[in-house]
């Protein structure tokens, strides 16, 4: 490998993708397309990273598998960075075998975590732990440590996990220093932020008002009765009662945890649970049916009784009643979340993301677009989505993902 090359590599392991580009700007060999493009990359033109990396592993060929197999890696950090999510894991996997096999170990962990990084954006939290937990920290350098850390945090934060999140961000924030690399460094500050900035509302006797993760950490290991609009459960403690399935049900719990210890008029439930604008016999007899099947869902954890006006719920051991909901709440509110990263998404992405189908959200997306809350990018397959963040989320942004490995 040349001088040039060299001092090339050494630049974008440490985040300076314009040094990199000062030395191979110009240059057509395999090596160079491989690094313009990590610098492209690191640069934020995508588009231009992945074809000069397509075209520096053609240029490789079959005869250096090493080689290609590091711009495959690239390639496929690049495609989650941009969100096309529908790149094989297999071609990856097979990258990686053949960097373990020429020893370079380094860039095969750098592939095992990109794939975790996928899985964790889709959600598939379990796979993404479980490949998490075979990685061995101590062979690793401080920006895959710091990665290592992120995914940890990111797991946490999904499953309210404040205290252990916290632990994590502390120590990716150590390995990005000692790494002295400030994109990473940049990332790691703010993906933290999400431990300061409101995570979700508390509604509790017609009030409300915002809660951080630490807070609906421990709300959550308390003994309120919580009607979790967030997940669509009813909880207390240990006991969790799903009722994501039935919509109505979990409309009237809502409305009855609001109002505690008040009640709730038979016209406003109507109202709220059957979009009914008139109340007569038809909707009354519907609506003791419905509440009948709530009494019978909630009796381990609370009691619904009728009053003069309409029907109120309490507790049957927990102190109090409140309501968990989203910040934004929304019809579309989960496709906004995945779009206030302030990355592009494609349709299909954010299909896979939410696990509906693209259909369903591409009339979101129709939606928004006729409000103005997104824009569209582009035409045809290479269509984007994209929105302004916003406040109280954090931006990913692209890790540096050097091809040489020191």
């Amino acid at each position: 490998m040349d001088s040039l090359i060299t001092a090339a590599a050494r630049a974008l392991a440490l985040g300076d993708p314009l040094g990199a580009l000062k030395r191979i700007a110009l240059r057509e060999d395999p090596p160079a397309l491989a690094l313009r493009g990590t610098a492209m990359a690191q640069l934020g033109d995508l588009v231009r990273a992945r074809a000069l990396l397509r075209r520096a592993a053609r240029a490789y060929g079959p005869r250096e598998p090493w080689s290609r197999a590091r711009c495959v890696v690239a390639e496929a950090e690049i495609a989650l960075a941009s969100r096309d999510l529908h790149w094989s894991s297999k071609s990856l996997d097979a990258a990686r075998v053949v960097l373990e096999e020429h020893g370079d170990r380094v860039n095969a962990a750098h592939a095992r975590y990109v794939e975790i990084r996928r899985l964790l954006l889709i959600g598939r939290l379990e796979e993404a732990e479980h490949l998490l937990g075979l990685r061995n920290l101590r062979t690793l350098p401080p920006p895959l440590k710091a990665v290592h850390e992120l995914i940890i945090a990111g797991i946490a934060v999904r499953r309210v996990q404040a205290t252990r999140a916290r632990r994590a961000f502390t120590r990716a924030a150590r390995a990005a220093r000692e790494a002295d690399i400030p994109a990473l460094t940049a990332e790691v500050e703010a993906a933290s932020l999400v431990l300061t900035a409101p995570a979700a509302r508390l509604i509790a006797r017609g009030a409300g008002r915002e809660l951080r993760l630490k807070e609906v950490e421990a709300l959550l290991r308390s003994r309120t009765l919580i009607v979790d609009a967030c997940r669509f459960v009813v909880r207390e403690a240990a006991a969790v009662i799903e009722l994501a399935t039935r919509p109505v049900l979990f409309t009237l719990a809502r409305l009855l945890a609001e109002a505690w210890p008040g009640d709730v008029p038979r016209e406003h439930l109507v109202a709220r649970a059957f979009r009914g604008k008139h109340v007569d016999e038809t909707y009354r007899a519907r609506l003791r049916v419905e509440v009948g099947r709530l009494r019978s869902v909630l009796r381990p954890l609370a009691e619904v009784v009728a009053t003069r006006q309409g029907f109120a719920m309490s507790p049957r051991r927990a102190p109090k009643i409140i309501v968990l909901a989203r910040l934004v709440e929304d019809k579309h509110a989960a496709v906004l979340a995945l779009l206030a990263d302030g990355e592009s998404w494609s349709s299909s992405a954010l299909a896979l993301a939410l696990g509906t189908s693209a259909r369903t959200v591409q009339r979101a997306l129709e939606s928004l677009a006729a409000a103005g809350r997104v824009q569209a990018l582009g035409l045809g397959r290479a269509r984007r989505w994209v929105t302004p963040p916003l406040p109280g989320f954090t931006t990913t942004l692209l890790l540096p993902a050097p091809l040489q490995s020191d």
